[in-house]
């Protein structure tokens, strides 16, 4: 079987709590955060899929200018995996609106059935893909509940990523 090229599939990751803490006491760009805590193995993840995925960022962070997502990105040592970076400013829509993801697989040229959106919450991110046709992946870290239907699946760590998108191909 001749191996997938990355240009033809791609992860939609949202940022807030699936590839960095959001932490409510601190307002404003997360670029002048004190603190850049990335989720658990977010890096080791990315790393691991950039060389078969298109990996972007897909978030409804209001604050921050690309730049600025990229300077936070960049404090988490994750900047450099992401390709592309679609906020709620650049697209003119807000997850979970269809708008949204549709514009995203548009502007990669691809189908949406070649896109997966990860995130972490579950009527935002997950549903909001699936009504757009882009399977989803709910990263559900915070409690036992595991919910798996035809355009998504569930996990608990983000480690687990890379398995769930092999198990894909």
């Amino acid at each position: 079987m001749l191996p997938i090229a990355r240009e033809t599939r791609c992860v939609i990751f949202d940022w807030g709590n699936t590839l960095m803490r959001n932490v409510p006491a601190f307002e404003g760009p997360r670029a002048t955060w004190p603190d850049a805590e990335t989720i658990p193995h977010a890096r080791e993840v990315l790393a691991e899929l950039c060389s078969q995925w298109l990996l972007v960022l897909g978030t409804n962070a209001a604050n921050s200018k690309e730049s600025e997502i990229r300077t936070a990105l960049n404090l988490g040592g994750l900047d450099e995996f992401l390709d592309k970076i679609y906020s709620h400013g650049s697209v003119g829509y807000p997850k979970p609106s269809t708008e949204f993801f549709t514009f995203i697989a548009q502007d990669l040229g691809l189908d949406p059935s070649a896109l997966v959106m990860v995130g972490d919450d579950f009527d935002t991110d997950v549903l909001g893909a699936n009504r757009a046709g882009i399977r989803a992946i709910w990263l559900n870290e915070h409690s036992d509940d595991h919910r798996v239907g035809l355009g998504y699946e569930t996990i608990h760590k983000l480690s687990a990523l890379p398995q769930i998108l092999a198990q894909r191909n």
